[in-house]
């Protein structure tokens, strides 16, 4: 009786492991950059793409460059731009989610000096899921649309 019993639980188990989602890799987080700020400017910008193969959810962001980093979105509103804090940026499994400029970003609030083209900065991006991600974000000069395309050797 307790070999049919073992034999149950180890049919259970296979169950569980073949419903669970098939995990191709990790959460990954790319194309980091930010635009190199004028002036004497306190305030700046990171954006990214990020993809993961299950659902997760950006919650937090933090870099030794700036006092404060925001999850953010901007909206136009007839001819007033519009931008607000938000708790968080939802991943959906499988898709790319671009934090781009006119849309979702993370503020740079209080920078410490300005961000200069040509340099970088670490970024902490914490996931709910995941947990804490960091990466080197470019800084591009002022205005860019993008990051640099990668340099091919």
């Amino acid at each position: 009786m307790r070999a049919i019993g073992i034999v149950f639980f180890a049919a259970g188990l296979a169950l569980m492991a073949a419903a669970a989602p098939a995990q191709t890799g990790p959460l990954a987080v790319s194309d980091a950059w930010a635009r190199a700020t004028p002036g004497k400017s306190t305030t700046g910008a990171a954006y990214a793409t990020i993809e993961s193969p299950t659902a997760d959810r950006l919650v937090a962001a933090s870099t030794p460059v700036a006092n404060k980093a925001e999850l953010h979105t901007m909206s136009m509103s007839g001819m007033v731009m519009k931008m607000r804090p938000i708790a968080g940026v939802d991943i959906p499994a499988g898709q790319k989610v671009t934090l781009a400029p006119g849309g979702m970003h993370i503020m740079l609030v209080g920078l410490k000096k300005p961000l200069t083209a040509g340099q970088s900065f670490p970024l902490a991006l914490t996931f709910a899921k995941a947990g804490t991600r960091t990466v080197e974000v470019a800084v591009e000069k002022v205005g860019a649309a993008g990051p640099a395309p990668a340099a091919v050797h």
